[in-house]
């Protein structure tokens, strides 16, 4: 027995909802970039939910798309993170008030 398309996006749906609201509540920078990064794979299943229901590769290759912003997202948040950690700086979003050179 499979499950349709509907399982799916009331999952991506859920996954989306929880990375929102994780978002909005939590002030940490690391919680937040996991947060940004489960509403990526949300959207993600979404998309590939809606290929299977529809047919065709579209949602695959937006799919891919969205990968690549999700990797380039990691390599410069995590760098960004890295920076503050190692300059000792407040890591807590309410402490940062701007990136000084």
């Amino acid at each position: 027995m499979s499950l349709g398309g509907e399982w799916y996006l009331t999952l991506a749906a859920a996954l989306f909802t929880i990375g929102a609201v994780g978002l909005l509540v939590r002030r940490n920078v690391l919680v937040m970039f996991m947060c940004i990064e489960l509403m990526l794979n949300a959207v993600n299943l979404a998309l590939i939910a809606f290929n299977r229901m529809h047919g065709g590769g579209d949602g695959q290759i937006f799919a891919l798309m969205v990968m690549v912003v999700a990797a380039s997202e990691v390599v410069i948040g995590l760098g960004i993170i890295v920076a503050l950690y190692r300059r000792n700086l407040p890591i807590d979003v309410d402490e940062m008030r701007e990136l000084q050179g």
